[in-house]
């Protein structure tokens, strides 16, 4: 197998645990947030300045790197590693949440799904087999089966046609899959807001023996308590020696609801995202760096904080970054909010293991203003 997974403790308080997952490309402490790496860059930062963070794996995106460059330039290149001198893990989604959510421009059918690109029109397919041929091409660590990620609400009937037919294409990316001794593939469960569904998904894809599974469908538009019942559900039904993956969550009150559920591992684009609209993650709170109130405000944005950003910078300066449109500014909330969310996940890790995690939550609520 290209990776190995082991799980060092769980929690006596709840569902989380600790772990370690080996990769060709570097161990990984779990759990884990995995920053974004759309079109091979974490948008704004160099690798380097990704890696000071303390992030130990990086999401590309299968769907964007197909349209542009194209995986065969990435292949020709050495593979996305060197293409983007990053040398350590890489996780690559399947490019079927993109490809769903283009709407009346994709066309779903048995054998994959024909869709316009969103850039020029030009008419594009995917297939099981046409995802995994990207992947192999672009040489992630851990690749994602091509799935439908169903809408939210959806029906009971569609949920279960779309989950059904998710399971046929897990099974024809393991057919595909070309390279199992460099690049895991990972298996996603599916059934949208219905118990019986996800069990039925869980239970056919642990019996094709993944090396890993995600948790797909959520955080999708659902209430938040629906989300938390469905992983209350969901995780028991996988395997305990195999990674568990989240997709598509970053805030902190998300991170942690996956964690206590016995999540290993989460990504977002959320802090990249919210930091080129002026948006910082502090100790106490979002603080949106536009406001006028920080015209004069010599502060960092975090007081608690020691990043590059807080050590160096004020509130001020910041805000005058985004009032001039200097790039600068996105550049540094986005250093911020990443190493927020990174050293969030180093303190969680720090409270599975002294059983306090519960406790570090609710402290962590009450000053974020959760509570």
């Amino acid at each position: 197998m290209a990776i190995k997974f082991e799980l060092l403790k769980e929690s006596t308080e709840c569902k989380a645990r600790l772990g370690i997952l080996e990769t060709p490309h570097g161990k990984i402490e779990t759990p884990i947030f995995m920053p974004v790496g759309t079109r091979a860059t974490v948008k704004t930062m160099t690798p380097d300045e990704v890696k000071d963070l303390g992030a130990q794996i990086i999401l590309g995106n299968t769907y964007h790197l197909h349209l542009r460059p194209g995986e065969d330039l990435v292949e020709k290149a050495g593979g996305l590693h060197k293409f983007m001198n990053w040398d350590g893990p890489i996780l690559t989604d399947s490019g079927g949440f993109q490809v769903f959510s283009l709407g009346d421009r994709r066309k779903i059918t048995e054998e994959g799904v024909e869709f316009r690109s969103h850039i020029d029109g030009a008419k594009k397919f995917i297939s099981p087999e046409k995802s995994m041929e990207i992947q192999n091409k672009l040489g992630s660590d851990i690749m994602m089966c091509f799935d439908e990620c169903a809408p939210y609400p959806a029906s009971h009937d569609y949920v279960r046609k779309s989950m059904e037919m998710t399971t046929r294409w897990a099974k024809r990316c393991i057919d595909a899959h070309k390279n199992t001794d460099n690049q895991a593939l990972f298996g996603i469960v599916q059934g949208g807001m219905y118990k019986d569904l996800r069990e039925i998904s869980a239970r056919d894809l642990v019996e094709m023996d993944f090396p890993g599974y995600a948790v797909g469908g959520l955080s999708v538009g659902e209430p938040r308590e629906l989300m938390c019942e469905m992983l209350d559900f969901t995780v028991p039904l996988l395997p305990k020696d195999k990674p568990r993956y989240l997709m598509g969550v970053g805030s902190p009150d998300y991170l942690f609801d996956a964690v206590i559920r016995g999540i290993d591992m989460a990504d977002c684009v959320l802090p990249t995202r919210i930091a080129r609209n002026g948006t910082a993650m502090t100790s106490s709170g979002k603080l949106v760096i536009k406001n006028a109130k920080f015209k004069e405000d010599f502060t960092p944005f975090d007081e608690e904080c020691d990043c590059y950003v807080c050590r160096n910078y004020t509130k001020a300066y910041i805000r005058h970054l985004f009032n001039v449109n200097e790039i600068l500014g996105p550049r540094l909330i986005t250093i911020h909010n990443l190493h927020f969310l990174i050293k969030l996940m180093e303190n969680i890790r720090e409270a599975i293991k002294n059983d306090n995690l519960l406790e570090y939550r609710d402290e962590f609520y009450k000053k974020y203003g959760y509570e």
